[in-house]
């Protein structure tokens, strides 16, 4: 399905992240395992693909760096020839009340998941546009679609995230480049395992389908977007959150 692409995804040494990475190998992509502070599990998700018959680099990149990415897609570029899929998937969080949260953590949620999404779609830009093909899918968050209490900065940052997909959409769909995003949400991740056992609880009382999702339904939804199959879709968000955000 994917064979002879060569995909970057960004925050690929662990959950969410890494699934996407291991699912596009096994649909025949080539893989750049971007990651910032998780080096050795970067490695092991490079091993893995690479036992699969792929070609993977695992490079380290803080996506919210601007001239870091630049140098990272200028080299991947040179290693790889070219890059067709872009998963924008890198993310933190810095939970907290408003009343009670830092303007540097807002401020470096920001940088990451909101700035570090526009960071690599900008110096990747101009060489989709020339290939006149690509996809781009960017890591949203049911979040991002609802508001959640005790998450502004996160929130805001996601919500970002599908303001820029549509704008991109509408800019790169003349030269057969789709963008769109998917918003997962409650998804078994060491992020969520770190949620007391009443958060748990009452975030799963929201879910229709009263059960949590699995990385591996976000990465086959992203498969899908970034295929041949998914050619006509671009400007959308694809919540994948067992009803959640309905």
């Amino acid at each position: 399905m994917l064979t002879g692409k060569v995909a970057l995804v960004t925050g690929a040494g662990r959950g969410i992240g890494r699934e996407i990475a291991l699912t596009l190998a096994q649909y025949g992509a080539d893989v750049i395992v971007n990651y910032n502070g998780s080096k050795e599990k970067a490695e092991e998700v490079t091993a893995e693909i690479r036992a699969m018959g792929r070609i993977a680099e695992a490079v380290q990149c803080s996506v919210a760096d601007y001239e870091a990415c630049g140098r990272m897609i200028t080299d991947m570029l040179a290693a790889f020839g070219h890059i067709d899929i872009l998963v924008n998937n890198a993310g933190i969080t810095k939970d907290n009340l408003m009343i009670k949260m830092s303007e540097e953590d807002f401020d470096a949620v920001i940088d990451t998941n909101l700035k570090g999404t526009f960071n690599t779609m900008k110096h990747l830009y101009r060489p989709l546009i020339k290939q006149k093909s690509g996809r781009i899918i960017n890591l949203s968050s049911v979040s991002g679609v609802l508001g959640n209490a005790g998450q502004a900065n996160y929130a805001a940052s996601k919500a970002g995230v599908i303001g820029l997909t549509k704008s991109m959409a509408r800019e790169l769909a003349s030269r057969n480049i789709t963008v769109n995003a998917v918003a997962p949400g409650y998804i078994d991740t060491d992020m969520t395992h770190a949620m007391t056992d009443s958060a748990k609880e009452a975030t799963l009382a929201q879910i229709p389908l009263k059960r949590v999702g699995t990385p591996r339904d976000i990465a086959e939804t992203v498969a899908f977007l970034a295929s041949d199959k998914a050619s006509y879709i671009t400007g959308q968000v694809i919540s994948v959150d067992g009803g959640m955000a309905i």
